[in-house]
């Protein structure tokens, strides 16, 4: 008589079980790596994107524009003002 109890159960038991959740595991671990691999690859890649876009050389007088109206000392028409007449 063939015995269905005990540590062997059916079709290998805990054998076959602990196989599968190392599977799982390893499994689980690659899916993980690659995320991580794939959000290190966007990170880089979007980072050297902004260094080849080439610098545009501002206008020292816009500029000074743009800090005074931020700082209070004209109001938003003397800026659009200058503005328009900078351009």
């Amino acid at each position: 008589m063939c015995s269905m109890g005990g540590a062997t159960g059916v079709m290998g038991g805990m054998d076959m079980m602990g196989s599968m959740m190392i599977g799982m595991l390893f499994v689980l671990a690659v899916v993980i790596a690659l995320a991580v691999a794939g959000g290190v690859w966007l990170g880089r890649s979007l980072a050297r994107r902004d260094d080849n876009v080439p610098q545009v050389a501002e206008d020292p007088a816009q500029v000074e524009l743009r800090r005074r109206y931020a700082a209070g000392e004209i109001d938003r028409e003397e800026y659009l003002q200058r503005k328009i007449d900078m351009e």
